[in-house]
């Protein structure tokens, strides 16, 4: 069975930076009655609280991050790279583990955002660019969706079930 890997706030577990939860989902509960689903947060996996500290990435480059060029940073100043750099890759060792080839991440996440991410000046400017997972998931060839394109992921899915 192809299975999704799906941020764990997406599924109403509460893990957010504030402490909340950004779902559920009817898409994404119909794929967890599958058993499609592996859920994951990141930052939690990574080591970080649940509340803590929102954090952003200067330039909103996850991909920077990755290559050691740029640094995960909250608004109180703290350097968190190193927890978000062990969330994207126990990411991907789940992705490898399961044979995921898709995944839905929280938009604009410094950790999952596909697309958009925080500028890292913590006024709510966002900027083209993507989280440290998502950056390191799309390099190892998966699909990122977030939960803003539920349709687009469904077809991808769809696509690869029908293979």
């Amino acid at each position: 069975m192809e299975k999704i890997l799906v941020s764990r706030c997406l599924l109403g577990h509460r893990v957010r930076y504030d402490g909340g939860a950004s779902g559920p989902f009817d898409q994404l509960q119909r794929w967890l009655d599958e058993g499609r689903v592996v859920p994951l947060c990141p930052e939690v996996a990574g080591g970080l609280p649940t509340p803590r500290a929102a954090a952003e990435i200067p330039g909103g480059q996850g991909g920077q991050v990755l290559d050691g060029l740029a640094s995960v940073i909250t608004a109180d100043g703290e350097e968190v790279s190193a927890q978000f750099l062990s969330g994207a890759h126990q990411a991907l060792a789940l992705v490898r583990e399961h044979g995921i080839r898709v995944a839905v991440l929280k938009a604009n996440s410094p950790s999952c955002g596909n697309l958009l991410t925080y500028d890292g000046t913590f006024s709510g400017v966002k900027v083209s660019g993507e989280g440290v997972t998502a950056a390191l998931l799309k390099r190892h060839g998966v699909r990122v969706f977030s939960e803003l394109e539920l349709p687009e992921a469904a077809l991808a899915l769809k696509g690869l079930i029908n293979e």
